[in-house]
């Protein structure tokens, strides 16, 4: 039976009374179809150094498919995340309505320095609204919160601007890499923190973030591409032809990949996969991932990163795609660049100017002004971008829009501040 939390505290609560340093995995599997789902605890593990936020433990944004909330046992909300997985994407697909299926889910949150209460929820797609899916007990003294090292992998600082607590942690994990080709995955990290830090607002941020590196050997060098019929053995099981879709790449056991970063401070994951072939993916704090050796690589991890990271949704709508009717139209959806005109004053129509026609019309003499372009979210029709390109449209934009700017400073803000 779930017992539901409605009480909640609008005021942040202080961190040290309620958390230690350390942090908390919670290992979890969903399960369904592209009608109901469930979630089941996997187990829990103890990790050292909680190395998010510590001011902000009730955000003040509202992103993610899912949330998890914590509360104390009189009822407390103490911490609360948003979040979104493989899962969610896959109950959007036609596969969803002929078959169930499970797929891992795992979150850290603070540890906690006595009993607390968890609750997962999901986000309701007629409504928006969240709802309840799953609620259990956590006790720190549980004596079965496992404590071993997962891995002896190298954490390696790339990037080290001060204390975890004030600083975005990034890290990069090795995927397709064998031990002979370390090196060659050391310069793809300094490559890759370079075209992050290339790119606006990230450049003027650059000092907000700590950057790491996991230096995960597998067995075979490159990745799977199960339509070729080839099949690697590495340390995260990435592969393409996810969802049927041969350019998109991920690594659907998403326990394997935070078992490999369980000794590195955590705030945001991308994983390299040791490939030339073109393809990527990103998903709000779960990962961004994308391949090492493209001529899009840059391109393919500004965008895949601006998913996992700050919560931004896809503009594009003419390109091959596995979900069907991802959006509801007469809801906001929940990502900050995306709008489907419902309630359109809480997104940026405060961005934009008096004499900027709503819709604005997709030409180029409005190329460079905030609107609401027509065509975005895998929908041409009915659901709208700010501008006639960003990054979170095209590989060939300049950078991103003013819109994504501003939420990707606030989600570095919320880290940081």
């Amino acid at each position: 039976m779930l017992v539901l939390f409605t009480t909640s505290c609008s005021a942040q609560g202080k961190y040290s009374d309620y958390f230690t340093p350390d942090r908390l995995r919670i290992d979890l599997m969903f399960a369904g179809n592209s009608q109901t789902q469930s979630v089941y605890l996997d187990g829990l593990h103890f990790e050292k150094e909680w190395s998010g936020t510590r001011e902000h433990l009730l955000p003040d944004f509202d992103y993610g498919e899912y949330t998890i909330d914590v509360y104390t046992t009189d009822g407390k909300k103490i911490f609360s995340q948003g979040f979104c997985s493989l899962f969610a994407e896959w109950r959007t697909t036609p596969e969803a309505s002929k078959v169930d299926k499970a797929f891992s889910n795992s979150l850290r949150i603070p540890f906690p320095k006595n009993k607390v209460q968890i609750v997962i929820s999901e986000r309701i797609k007629k409504s928006g609204e969240m709802s309840q899916l799953f609620s259990c007990e956590i006790d720190p003294e549980d004596l079965s919160i496992n404590r071993d090292k997962e891995n002896d992998f190298e954490v390696v600082k790339v990037l080290y601007n001060g204390p975890s607590e004030n600083k975005v942690d990034l890290v990069f994990v090795a995927e397709g890499y064998t031990a002979e080709e370390m090196e060659k995955y050391r310069r793809d990290v300094e490559k890759f923190t370079g075209y992050l830090f290339d790119i606006e607002p990230y450049k003027s941020r650059k000092n907000d973030f700590n950057v790491w590196a996991v230096e995960s050997i597998s067995v075979d060098s490159g990745t799977d591409i199960p339509h070729q019929n080839i099949w690697k053995n590495t340390a995260a099981d990435s592969h393409f032809y996810t969802f049927f879709i041969d350019r998109y790449l991920t690594a659907p056991d998403h326990k394997k990949v935070a078992q490999l970063v369980s000794n590195a401070p955590c705030d945001a994951i991308y994983v390299i996969v040791n490939t030339d072939k073109y393809g990527g993916g990103g998903i709000y704090n779960y990962y961004g991932l994308g391949m090492s050796d493209n001529k899009f690589e840059a391109e393919v991890l500004v965008h895949e990163f601006g998913h996992s990271f700050a919560g931004l949704g896809d503009e594009y709508y003419d390109s091959e795609v596995a979900y069907e009717n991802m959006y509801d139209m007469s809801v906001e959806p929940w990502e900050p660049n995306l709008t489907t005109m419902a309630n359109f004053s809480t997104k940026w129509a405060s961005m934009v100017e008096e004499s900027t026609p709503l819709p604005t019309p997709n030409e180029e003499a409005y190329k460079g002004v905030v609107g609401a372009f027509e065509g975005g979210g895998y929908s041409a029709k009915g659901i709208f971008r700010p501008y006639y390109d960003c990054r979170m449209k095209s590989n060939t934009a300049e950078g991103f829009c003013p819109v994504c700017n501003a939420a990707i400073q606030r989600m570095i803000d919320y880290y940081c501040k």
